[in-house]
């Protein structure tokens, strides 16, 4: 399976929190919730397409705790985002989560990145992952991450968590697919494509 990140974004790469202020306060973050006053059905059909592809998920500790609290209570069989978390497996990166009740879900407690390579040897589609910034940081270190759906909003927020840190992997990636929504969301899906090619201007 391919591995593949799904996040959203302000324009200054600020992960933190965009489905609700109570999300994730940590660190005093006040701006939770920044990304719901641009969903719309644009976005929605982006996100159905995404999960179209799904053979399985790969989720933090917290991105499932939000997860498992709500998506689990969702039983419309014409909901493609609550069918497949409902139904397809779940793996969940922890160190302090002992047991879990969403059915299909199985707890990752060793080396993450030989649990991740080791998933990621199976045969299927793509393992996806939603959010799960600290663990996409992880993973973007360790170069194990094939595609990003990046959907950056048009908001600026100063503070908060950043997905890219200098503990990122150098890695160059190819643009394999952009759009803008109605309320002005830019998504931009890229595939990783080895180091990075550099030049210097003051030779040409």
């Amino acid at each position: 399976m391919e591995l593949s990140l799904t996040q959203f974004l302000t324009i200054d790469g600020v992960y933190q929190a965009p489905g609700g202020p109570e999300e994730d306060t940590s660190d005093g973050f006040t701006h939770g919730g920044w990304s719901v006053p641009y969903g719309d059905e644009d976005f929605g059909v982006f996100m159905d397409s995404v999960f179209d592809r799904v053979d399985a998920f790969l989720l933090g500790r917290r991105t499932y705790d939000i997860f498992a609290g709500y998506w689990p209570k969702v039983d419309d069989p014409d909901n493609p985002v609550a069918t497949k978390l409902n139904d397809l497996p779940k793996y969940v990166a922890t160190g302090t989560l002992t047991e879990a009740d969403w059915a299909g879900t199985e707890l990752l407690r060793g080396d993450i990145v030989a649990e991740v390579t080791a998933l990621k040897a199976r045969p299927g589609r793509e393992l996806q992952m939603h959010g799960s910034g600290a663990l996409a940081q992880t993973l973007l270190a360790a170069g194990l991450i094939d595609t990003m759906n990046l959907l950056t909003f048009p908001v600026v927020l100063g503070t908060g968590k950043k997905l890219f840190t200098d503990t990122v992997r150098p890695t160059g990636f190819t643009l394999t697919e952009s759009r803008t929504t109605s309320t002005g969301v830019l998504i931009a899906s890229y595939r990783a494509d080895g180091a990075p090619k550099y030049g210097d201007y003051s030779t040409e």
